[in-house]
């Protein structure tokens, strides 16, 4: 509880980028944060192919390492096969840039300096990789708060003031694209210290490489490596197709469009992020002795999960309308998306972290089944919604296809290793959350007819009610006392 409350408050920083993506529009326009979006995408998606999941594959090999040379030898491993095929990708695209930059769609006055955009961004590509790597090895230490205010907090402080600097100084389509760049610079550099403060740099330096530790990662991260993809996958690859598959400046506003959405439905990960940081190294070392320990703290995440983010995807599905006023007026069509997307994240809560300690416990088989799975559902549904906004309908995709992902893996747990998150009082949580958010859906989820005020505060009180209700009912004495001096303050400890 107490690591996941560390994460939690340095995931806060999330809400930096709710508030710097309006002001991104606001200074760019829609169809330039949309081609950007794009872009961020592509780098995304293919940091998470040519990492081979080394960042998952850490978070077995080193809290299972016999030694710590053995520890900083799978370390070594990892940025090595990590990074190199990030390089080389980079490179390539730097010199074929012209096809490269074909493939995307952009508006008019973004068209003319897209090539030297992609030339540039293409070297996001190792910064952001080795952030990754370097942030996910301290995540293998157990030390979850730092890494994540780097990656959050600092980076978007960083890419925010330069946004400010280049929009002032009159550079439109590159001011994002070099501002991003900056940012991700600045955090590699931050990544180095923070990986020199949880290991050795000089045994990290003379570590071998161990042929045994090389077969452990390849072996444990080429079987995470579809199951990884696919998350990502559902995260940036529909602004990315989106943009292709809409001509001109129509596919960069879709783009944008998407990713305003996407962002505001991130909201809620900050929780969801928050317990799989802290339960996939817990779950890789528990597995080592006895699988049946990690069921307890399995079933406090996933309740924890349900009691605040359900409320939450709720209050964000409720304001909708309310929190696009904040954007440029045609950032409005994005509202059905965010209603989607983050419906759907509230649904998914209820398995809690089930993919991440999947990952760690069976990581070969079956999330890569999952994650094909899961793809199949999105596409399927995405082509055959009978609907002409194409966006709408890939949030629709998007949202049952990670449905089935998450719901998947936690029927595999429990079926494979009788590891589930359902015990006392899981049942009795579930009634009270789910049939209270019904009723403030059918009360408040159609149009209302009150002040723009009230409009407001009525879901936010809502929430705040559903959240002390499940804190109250779906946790155990034990748990409630292990939320320290803020169960004291909510009246729960005694209860």
């Amino acid at each position: 509880m107490k690591s996941a409350g560390v994460v939690a408050m340095a995931r806060l920083g999330a809400l930096i980028e709710a508030v710097a993506q309006p002001a991104y529009i606001w200074m760019f326009g829609l169809a330039t944060y949309g081609i950007y979006m794009a872009l961020w995408a592509a780098v995304n998606m293919v940091s998470n192919i040519a990492d081979l999941a080394m960042t998952s594959a850490m978070q077995r090999a080193i809290p299972q390492a016999r030694s710590e040379e053995r520890a900083h030898s799978a370390l070594k491993t990892a940025l090595v096969l990590g990074m190199v095929p990030s390089i080389v990708i980079a490179l390539i695209v730097s010199l074929f840039t012209a096809p490269v930059a074909a493939m995307f769609n952009a508006a008019p006055k973004d068209r003319a300096s897209l090539e030297l955009a992609v030339a540039i961004f293409a070297w996001a590509l190792p910064l952001w990789t080795f952030v990754e790597l370097a942030t996910s090895a301290s995540r293998a230490r157990k030390a979850f708060g730092p890494e994540v205010r780097l990656r959050i907090f600092w980076e978007q402080i960083v890419r925010l003031l330069m946004a400010g600097v280049a929009w002032l100084a009159g550079w439109m389509t590159m001011g994002l694209i070099v501002a991003h760049l900056a940012s991700l610079a600045i955090t590699a550099a931050l990544g180095w210290r923070l990986l020199s403060r949880y290991y050795d740099v000089r045994l990290l330096i003379r570590a071998p490489f161990d042929a045994e530790v090389l077969r452990d990662l390849l072996g444990t991260g080429i079987g995470i490596l579809p199951a990884n993809i696919a998350a990502r996958a559902f995260s940036d690859l529909p602004p990315l197709a989106l943009n292709m598959m809409l001509p001109g400046a129509a596919g960069a506003s879709a783009a944008g469009l998407f990713g305003i959405a996407r962002k505001i439905a991130s909201i809620p990960l900050i929780v969801r992020h928050s317990l799989h940081y802290v339960i996939q190294p817990l779950a890789a070392e528990q597995a080592m002795h006895d699988k049946q320990r990690i069921n307890p703290v399995y079933g406090f995440a996933s309740r924890l999960s349900m009691i605040l983010l359900l409320p939450m995807s709720l209050l964000l599905a409720l304001l909708a309308e309310p929190i696009l006023l904040l954007f440029p007026r045609e950032a409005a069509a994005a509202a059905p998306l965010v209603v989607v997307l983050t419906l759907a994240r509230g649904i998914n809560s209820i398995a809690g972290p089930a993919n991440g300690i999947l990952q760690m416990i069976r990581p070969r088989y079956l999330p890569t089944a999952n994650a094909a799975l899961g793809i199949a559902v999105w596409v399927l549904v995405t082509w055959r919604l009978p609907t002409d906004n194409v966006a709408l309908a890939m949030a629709w995709g998007v949202a049952c296809g990670v449905f089935v992902m998450e719901w998947l893996a936690l029927a595999e747990l429990w079926h494979t290793d009788r590891i589930h998150p359902f015990g006392t009082p899981f049942g009795r949580g579930l009634a009270i959350l789910g049939g209270a958010s019904l009723l403030i859906w059918a009360a408040l989820g159609s149009h209302r007819p009150f002040p723009l005020w009230l409009d407001i505060a009525l879901p936010i009180a809502s929430a705040v009610l559903l959240v002390w209700l499940g804190l109250r009912f779906a946790l155990t004495a034990r748990e409630r006392q292990s939320l320290g001096p803020i169960g004291k303050r909510l009246g729960l400890s005694g209860a």
